[in-house]
């Protein structure tokens, strides 16, 4: 028997090697690892080998579970950072708001009108609802590291993963005492309050006494960066435990506080405790999605048949683009960010763990029910014979419906989310500035003005504190640190701009941006004339302060309009360039082009293609592939001009 003793040991390990492997593969093709994990399990679990039954751990799972979700919650709300969430203020609350509501419904009416079974009652429809609003950190993050999005994407993909986790965990739980007949229920309201407000309370209090032990408790010099990640991770799994046994699920609400408000504020061996916890939540991850993955009977699968497969279309294509954009109305969010978010939303380990849990406690009043049976006679019998077939019923169809969605979404949507977002073209090349002083400040503003996806890097904590402020991403960290670069997206870089104020640092940053990065656009700023040689020996483009400031007051004696134009904060004038990519416009002469510009904004330069100098086109000249054109005009229509020649929306 595969559960004996002598078997577990082995199977464990084995879960676990095939885990760190599937991660490798995932990490060495760039798609998610979620997507091996269940690949893993359906192979060597019930639906393939056989080598892991519902026997196997027997119910030591849903404590293995359960502990595994308190550290995955906590490390995910470890690096949920406040001032990342002032990304997307508004979208994120209406996701884990008015998205979630509309997930709440929408997928519960799905499920009713998707199932013609009498057991599909309307509690059972808003239970797998309730359990399907979760997309959480599982699944979000394996695909945010392979598909880096602009930074108000990811945050409000990992914030709405989050908080979705902890109240799909509570709702689900205060509706499932609606559909198992062996509970009690005190009032929906009253139930979902005193779980949320148990998992808050119990988190705040170990996150402030795992503060004040990190930060005024000796934890021996020599051994304090180990110490300190045991201390944590004991926190995580302290919380879940204490919350969950005041109130069932209350633990994850728990874990996720403690975590956030941990992450949110300063003590001693962050980087070594997010390291850590990095490490075994992979670890713990791998392990439970296997396994979970290992228990699903293939006739549960079977059984929910087209009814499963319209309610995995209804969630994937209809619910989940329809919340996404009433949930970024009016926001910053590009048509094409809406649209990989709204494709972008697979369900993880919350909705499995707390599915299969249920039913389980359906089965075994199901079998309670039976056994009653067999002691009754007649007509009560018959009903308890009845009941229990109904209840046995409702556990296949909850966790057949769940597992199917869990499935299909996490094999589709993190398979192809770097597909999709590349097609959408979504994952933007990056603007590194290192130095967040009034330079690096003052050149982010300007080029996140018009779209661009600014990295600031610094390492004075009280300028990384007045950037973030500002509502600028920044690294903290040394920009000369391979490490750093790499961290703020040096790999998938266009431009990093060395703008600190040590010439020394600029220029061992440009060779490290042209060396290890091969970034296609370097730009240094030389504080000292005399080095501006040495840094365009290395074909880095210099800008000398000096300089700089002699062509600003040129600009000013000789150019006055044009440059007040420009430059003047609130300017309603620009100039921008951008590649033709636009294949209406190719082949197209200057003199055709011009009418189907916005009014007010006209071509000024043409460069590239065949000419190595930029030029100002005559009426006649023919726009080429490769052609970067200068547009100049009004704020307003040259951003509309560059959507036009660009390609864009």
């Amino acid at each position: 028997m595969a559960g004996s003793s002598g078997l577990l040991i082995p199977l464990v390990a084995g879960i676990i090697g095939l885990g760190v492997l599937a991660q490798v593969l995932a990490a060495r093709l760039r798609v998610p690892s979620i997507i091996f994990y269940l690949l893993v399990g359906v192979v060597i679990g019930q639906p393939g080998l056989g080598l892991i039954t519902s026997d196997t751990f027997g119910p030591a799972l849903t404590a293995i579970v359960g502990l595994a979700v308190a550290i995955i919650v906590f490390e995910g709300a470890y690096h949920l950072r406040f001032e990342r969430i002032r990304e997307a203020p508004t979208a994120t609350f209406r996701l884990v708001t008015l998205g979630a509501a509309i997930a709440l419904v929408g997928t519960a009416v799905a499920v009713k009108f998707a199932f013609s079974d009498a057991a599909v009652t309307w509690n059972l429809a808003f239970l797998i609802g309730a359990l399907l609003v979760a997309t959480g950190p599982t699944v979000i993050t394996p695909i945010l590291n392979v598909v880096p999005v602009r930074d108000r994407v990811a945050t409000a993909l990992e914030t709405e993963g989050i908080v979705n986790d902890v109240t799909a965990a509570i709702i689900a739980v205060v509706v499932f005492e609606t559909v198992n007949p062996g509970a009690t229920s005190d009032g929906l309201l009253q139930a979902f309050a005193l779980r949320l407000g148990t998992g808050l309370l119990v988190g705040l209090i170990v996150a402030g006494a795992l503060y004040y032990l990190l930060q005024y408790i000796d934890l021996s010099p020599g051994d304090a960066p180990r110490n300190s990640r045991l201390l944590v991770l004991a926190g995580a799994l302290v919380a879940y435990a204490a919350a969950n046994t005041i109130a069932t699920e209350a633990g994850v609400a728990a874990a996720a506080t403690a975590g956030m408000a941990l992450g949110n504020v300063d003590h001693p061996y962050e980087e070594d405790i997010e390291s850590f916890k990095g490490d075994i939540t992979l670890l713990v991850l791998s392990f439970v999605f296997i396994a979970l993955a290992a228990q699903l009977s293939l006739d549960a699968l079977i059984d929910v048949g087209l009814a499963g497969i319209a309610i995995v279309v209804a969630v994937a294509l209809v619910i989940r683009p329809a919340l996404v954009f009433a949930s970024t109305v009016g926001d910053r969010f590009t048509r094409a960010e809406k649209w990989f978010v709204s494709f972008v939303g697979p369900r993880g380990i919350i909705p499995a763990s707390v599915a299969t849990l249920f039913a389980a406690e359906l089965n075994n009043v199901a079998e309670e029910l039976r056994t009653e049976a067999e002691n009754a006679s007649g007509q009560e019998a018959e009903q308890l014979v009845a009941q229990a077939d109904l209840l046995a019923n409702q556990a296949e169809i909850l966790l057949g419906t769940v597992f199917l969605v869990i499935f299909v979404t996490a094999l589709f949507e993190g398979g192809l989310a770097r597909f999709i977002a590349e097609k959408l073209d979504v994952i933007p090349m990056r603007v590194i500035i290192v130095g967040g002083g009034q330079v690096g400040r003052a050149l982010a503003t300007r080029l996140e003005d018009r779209g661009e996806n600014v990295v600031i890097i610094e390492e004075d904590e009280s300028i990384v504190e007045r950037a973030r402020n500002d509502g600028f991403a920044v690294e903290w960290g040394d920009g000369t640190d391979t490490d750093v670069l790499r961290s703020a997206g040096a790999d998938n870089s266009k431009t990093v701009v060395a703008a600190t104020g040590d010439d020394d640092a600029n220029l061992l940053i440009s060779q490290l941006a042209s060396s290890k990065f091969d970034v296609e656009r370097i730009i240094a700023r030389a504080n000292n004339p005399d080095n501006v040689e040495a840094f365009e020996e290395l074909g880095v483009r210099t800008i000398s302060s000096a300089m700089a400031t002699a062509w600003a007051i040129d600009n000013q004696i000789e150019r006055p309009a044009i440059a007040h134009w420009m430059t003047d904060v609130g300017r309603t004038g620009d100039v921008q360039e951008v590649e033709v990519l636009n294949e209406e416009l190719i082949g197209e002469t200057v003199r055709d082009v011009g009418p189907m510009l916005p009014e007010a904004c006209l071509i000024a330069l043409v460069s590239g293609g065949d000419h190595e100098e930029a030029q100002v086109p005559t009426a006649d000249y023919v726009l080429q592939e490769g052609d970067m054109v200068t547009l100049l005009g009004r704020r307003e229509s040259v951003r509309d001009g560059m959507a036009l020649v660009g390609g864009g929306d």
